[in-house]
């Protein structure tokens, strides 16, 4: 596919430590906003040790810079709060936003903790009018969580990168190709991807200190001073960059799940088999997407006393039909529960292989192949118009989300 032709989202959690710790303090019944007041993520504020890890916007007036010693940092800015670092806590909102993301497309690319990259080629939305469309997801994520994003848009995952770092926080930026030079080449080179800080003092003896200057400057020099490195910042700088955002959960994943905690105890097995009929929906378009097909099916149930149990359900050859995982989910699930409150339902496949392989079975039949044709296309579908495209008929009436087993009114 060409590169004019994708659309790439690069979601950025603005000083995502810091956000995480005052959303969650708030939410505690704190009644200070960290981010309205000169604050840093850092070590023992006591004994001085430690580094900055992230930093408010008032704390960047004072040149706190991330990084530096917590001592340096209290120099700079005496009144400085010191809020140690709650890394459990990350992992959750990190989680949490990724659960919303993955509602708008599968591929998803985690680049850290608290960036990812999104490939929307081929969701009409995004194509129709890609602003928009990063304004209702950077809204959803900051109405429902608490915190602010950047998004970056571009033709591929470098230019939405530096975009997503232009002027912050909670804001939209495009980088496409033909906004380059007015967008990147006047910024410093130090600001561009992969430039790092042994490298800055060499470019500058080169006398490229902008990343124009390096996007307009002799190749043949680069490769000479720089070898392989040199090339690829030139393409860099030049906004060539062609890789694919490819889902890393996927990679060596031993397994693929999906779970949702339930806003009111379920109590009957019909709402229960609703509920897994959604997460299933989900976790086999993920394995389909993986390339991958799984053998193992397992449902986990967690009760209102917070008590879990699963069972797990072998399949007789190794499948990625949604049918086939939801009919074994339902069995696992009838075998499993005892009758209690449920508070938690999740579904998981593991035991997986490859797709490229698939070993026949005595039993395998044309309803099989019909079922594949099926999945394929509603996973076109879905990822081209979003997850509420195509439904099957059971949630149109029905207060459960037909993708995340969640409730509609949750939203």
């Amino acid at each position: 596919m060409k590169n004019s032709n994708r659309i790439i989202f690069h979601i950025d959690v603005n000083s995502a430590f810091l956000s995480w710790s005052a959303v969650y303090n708030l939410k505690q019944g704190g009644t200070i906003d960290f981010r309205e007041i000169p604050s840093v993520i850092g070590g023992d504020s006591k004994s001085r040790h430690g580094v900055v890890l992230a930093k408010s916007i008032p704390a960047k007036k004072y040149n706190v810079k991330t990084g530096e010693s917590l001592f340096s940092a209290k120099k700079k800015c005496p009144e400085l709060k010191v809020i140690p670092p709650q890394h459990d806590l990350y992992g959750k909102y990190s989680n949490a936003m990724m659960k919303i993301l993955q509602e708008y497309t599968p591929i998803i690319e985690r680049f850290s903790i608290d960036e990812c990259f999104m490939d929307f080629t081929g969701v009409k939305k995004a194509y129709e009018d890609p602003i928009n469309f990063a304004y209702i997801i950077k809204e959803r994520i900051k109405r429902e969580l608490g915190f602010t994003v950047n998004v970056g848009i571009a033709y591929n995952k470098l230019l939405a990168k530096m975009a997503s770092d232009f002027k912050k926080p909670d804001r939209i930026h495009t980088l496409y190709s033909e906004e380059i030079k007015e967008k990147m080449w006047s910024l410093p080179v130090e600001n561009l991807f992969m430039v790092g800080r042994a490298t800055v003092p060499k470019l500058h003896k080169l006398h490229i200190k902008t990343i124009g200057e390096l996007a307009n400057c002799d190749l043949n020099i680069l490769k000479s001073e720089f070898k392989s490195y040199g090339a690829l910042i030139w393409n860099y700088a030049n906004g060539i960059e062609t890789s694919q955002v490819y889902d890393n959960r996927l990679i060596n994943a031993k397994s693929i799940g999906n779970s949702t905690t339930l806003a009111a105890d379920i109590k009957d097995r019909n709402s229960a088999h609703m509920v897994l009929l959604s997460l299933c929906e989900t976790v086999a378009m993920r394995l389909r997407n993986s390339q991958n097909l799984c053998k193992v099916v397992t449902v986990v149930i967690k009760n209102s006393e917070f008590i879990s149990y699963s069972k797990q359900k072998q399949l007789c050859s190794a499948t990625d039909s949604t049918k086939e995982i939801i009919k074994t989910a339902y069995e696992a699930f009838d075998k499993a529960w005892r009758g209690d409150k449920i508070r938690l339902l999740g579904v998981a496949v593991s035991h997986l292989s490859s797709d490229e392989s698939y070993q026949m079975s005595l039993f395998d039949n044309k309803d099989k192949i019909k079922n594949k044709k099926l999945d394929t296309a509603l996973d076109s579908i879905r990822i081209k118009y979003g997850s509420k495209a195509a439904m099957r008929g059971v949630f149109v009436q029905s207060e459960i989300k037909p993708m995340s087993g969640r409730l509609k009114k949750d939203d």
